[in-house]
C-alpha cells in the first residue's frame, strides 16, 4: 500500500483488487470481466460515501493498462502507467468533478476529447465523479457516445444518488451497488490498520468508530485519525475518551433515563439528561441514540445479543430486554412521534436544551396519562356495565308489572307505583306514556317493510334515499347496517334515525359498513328488467317483431302479471 500520505484514508487506499474492503461480490465480477475481456463501455458505481467508488474506478483503470497485466498489477515498482495513475497526472486518464463541471459545454469538450486514441495506454478512461450532478442536456449530449464508443474508450461514474441519474444512462452502463461495509469486518480492518500505526485504541473505541461510520471505510479512517492524533505516544484510546472525542456518550445513561421516565422519576429524568448534556452531545444526537434504544426496547426479542453491528453489550441488552417486559407496545410508539416531533422543534427554537428537558417532562406525564386513562376506562367500563344492567332489570320489571296489571283498573296507578317506588318520577311518566302510545307503534322487521313504511308515512325523500343510494348489508332489531352510493344525501341517518325513533319509540342504530352490500332496489330492479328483456329476445315472438318491423326499437318488457 502506498503510505506516504500523512492521512490514514489515503495511506491505506487500495493499490489492488485484494485490498478492497467489504465488496467481494462486486470485485469478483470486475475481476473476471477483464481477466476475460468482456468489457462494458461504462461502469456505474453508486453506494454511501466511503465505500470505494472512486478507488474501484482507478484500480479499473489501472487494471487495463498496467503493462504486466491484471494478476501482476504493480504495487509497489510502479509501470509507468500504474506511477502516473497513482499521481493523478496520467494523459490518457481524465477524472473528472461533475459537481464542477455540470454544463452540456463541459460535456461537448469530453466528447471532442474522446475522438482521439490514447497516447500511450491501450485504453482513454474518463473517470467521472459525482457524475449526478451534470445538468439534464449534459445527460443528453452524452448518450450517443456512451452508447456507441470508440474501442480503446471506456467511461466510469460515480455517484451517491442513482435516482437522479436518467434511466437512458443507467442503461447504457454496467452497474454496480456497493453494500455498507459489515460491521465485523470493518472493526478487523481499522484495528489491523491501528497496530500498523502502534496505535494504543481499544477494541470498544474502535467498536465505537465501526458504529459512527455507519459501514464507511473512508469515514471509519478518518475517525481512528483523529482518535489516535488525540491520544499519541502509546496513550490507550479508551471509550470513555473516545465518547469525548466524537460527541457520544455510553448507552447505559440512555437506558437509565428511559428506567427513570417509566418510573415518572421526574427529578433523576432531568439529573441524568443534564449529565450527557454537559459532556458537549449534540441535542440531534442524543435524540437520534434516544429513538436508537426505543427501537430496541421495541423490538428486542428480534434482536441478538451477539450484535453484528456492536450496538448493544449484553448488560445493555439484559436491561433493555427487562424494559421492554414491562411496557406496552402503544406506548412506545407514542413515544416515537412525540421523539419525531421533538427533531422537528428543534430547528424554531433558540434555546434547544430547554426544548429537550420540556420533551422529556412531557414523556413523563404521557406516560402518566396514559395509565390513568386506562384506569379511568377500566372503572368506567365497570360503571356502565352496572348501570346497563340495572337499567336492563328495572326495564323487565316495569313490563312485568304492566303486564300484571289492567290498564283500565281505577287503582292502576297506585297499584304500580307502589311496585316500582325505586323508579324517580320521571321515569315512570316516561313509561306512562310509552304504555298510551303503544296502540299507535310500528313495528319494522324487514328492510322491506321500512320502506312500505315510509312511503306509507308520506316521507318520499327518504323512500327515495332507500331505493336508490342505500344498500344494505345487515337489518336486524333497532341495527341497520348499511353501504351507500356517492349520491346519498349526508342528512339521511340522522333524518332516518329520527322518524324510526317517532313510528317504533326505540332507539335504532343506523351505521355504515367497508362491506359492498346487496344491491340497491333500483339496481335489483333493473337486473330484473333486463333479465326479463334477455329472456324476451331469446323468444319466438321477439324475432318475428324484428322481422316484421326492423326498424323497431323495444325499450321495456313487462310481464303479464305486472301491467295494471
Amino acid at each position: 500500500m502506498e503510505k506516504k500520505s500523512k492521512v490514514l484514508a489515503l495511506k491505506y487506499r487500495p493499490q489492488n483488487f485484494k485490498e478492497v474492503v467489504g465488496q467481494d461480490i462486486v470485485v469478483q465480477t470486475i475481476y473476471n470481466s477483464i481477466k476475460s475481456n468482456k468489457l462494458p463501455n461504462a461502469y456505474l458505481f453508486t453506494g454511501i460515501r466511503g465505500t470505494g467508488k472512486t478507488t474501484l474506478a482507478r484500480l479499473i483503470a489501472k487494471s487495463l493498462n498496467c503493462i504486466n497485466g491484471i494478476d501482476r498489477i504493480c504495487i509497489k515498482n510502479h509501470c509507468e502507467h500504474c506511477s502516473s495513475i497513482s499521481n493523478y497526472n496520467h494523459l490518457d486518464i481524465l477524472e473528472m468533478d461533475a459537481a464542477s463541471k455540470t454544463g452540456v459545454d463541459d460535456v461537448r469538450d469530453l466528447i471532442e476529447f474522446s475522438k482521439y486514441p490514447p497516447t500511450s495506454a491501450k485504453y482513454k478512461i474518463f473517470i467521472i465523479d459525482e457524475v449526478h450532478m451534470l445538468s439534464k442536456q449534459a445527460f443528453n449530449a452524452l448518450l450517443k457516445t456512451l452508447e456507441e464508443p470508440p474501442e480503446y474508450l471506456k467511461f466510469i461514474f460515480c455517484t451517491t444518488e442513482i435516482k437522479k441519474i436518467p434511466v437512458t444512462v443507467v442503461s447504457r452502463t454496467q452497474r454496480f451497488d456497493l453494500s455498507r461495509v459489515n460491521s465485523e469486518i470493518l472493526f478487523g480492518f481499522i484495528k489491523e490498520i491501528n497496530d500498523k500505526e502502534n496505535g494504543n485504541a481499544s477494541d470498544d473505541a474502535l467498536k465505537l468508530i465501526v458504529k459512527i461510520s455507519e459501514g464507511s471505510v473512508r469515514d471509519a479512517l478518518s475517525l481512528l485519525d483523529r482518535g489516535l492524533i488525540s491520544y499519541p505516544n502509546g496513550k490507550e484510546l479508551s471509550l470513555e475518551s473516545a465518547q469525548k472525542i466524537f460527541g457520544c456518550f455510553d448507552k447505559i445513561f440512555l437506558i437509565e433515563l428511559f428506567e427513570k421516565i417509566f418510573e415518572g422519576n421526574e427529578k433523576e429524568v432531568i439529573k441524568i439528561y443534564r449529565s450527557i448534556y454537559n459532556t458537549g452531545v449534540e441535542p440531534k444526537i442524543f435524540l437520534n441514540d434516544f429513538m436508537e434504544i426505543l427501537y430496541y426496547i421495541k423490538n428486542i426479542s428480534s434482536l441478538k445479543i451477539e450484535s453484528s453491528n456492536f450496538s448493544l453489550n449484553d448488560n445493555e441488552f439484559n436491561r433493555i430486554e427487562k424494559i421492554s417486559k414491562e411496557i406496552k407496545p402503544e406506548i412506545l410508539l407514542l413515544f416515537w412521534q412525540f421523539t419525531i416531533k421533538a427533531l422537528e422543534e428543534l430547528n424554531i427554537v433558540s434555546n434547544q436544551e430547554l426544548s429537550l428537558e420540556m420533551f422529556l417532562i412531557r414523556l413523563l406525564y404521557l406516560k402518566k396519562i396514559n395509565n390513568e386513562k386506562k384506569y379511568t376506562e377500566l372503572e368506567e367500563g365497570s360503571v356502565n356495565q352496572k348501570n346497563k344492567e340495572l337499567t336492563t332489570n328495572q326495564t323487565q320489571d316495569i313490563e312485568n308489572i304492566i303486564k300484571s296489571q289492567s290498564l283500565d283498573e281505577p287503582n292502576f296507578k297506585n297499584k304500580t307505583i307502589s311496585q316500582i317506588k325505586n323508579f324517580s318520577q320521571k321515569e315512570y311518566i316516561e313509561v306512562r306514556k310509552e304504555i298510551n302510545k303503544e296502540g299507535n307503534l310500528i313495528h319494522i322487521n324487514s328492510f322491506n317493510e321500512l320502506i312500505e313504511v315510509c312511503n306509507d308515512k308520506k316521507e318520499i325523500k327518504l323512500k327515495y334515499e332507500l331505493e336508490n343510494n342505500v344498500k344494505l348489508v345487515s337489518f336486524q332489531s333497532t341495527k341497520i347496517e348499511i353501504s351507500f352510493n356517492e349520491n346519498l344525501d349526508r342528512n339521511f341517518v340522522k333524518e332516518l334515525s329520527s322518524k324510526l325513533f317517532d313510528w317504533t319509540k326505540k332507539r335504532w342504530v343506523i351505521s355504515f359498513s367497508k362491506k359492498t352490500g346487496s344491491p340497491t332496489k333500483k339496481e335489483e330492479q333493473e337486473l330484473s328488467e333486463k333479465k326479463v328483456f334477455d329472456e324476451f329476445k331469446m323468444t319466438q315472438e321477439y324475432k318475428r317483431i324484428k322481422k316484421d318491423f326492423p326498424d323497431i326499437e323495444i325499450i321495456k318488457v313487462k310481464k303479464n302479471d305486472e301491467i295494471k
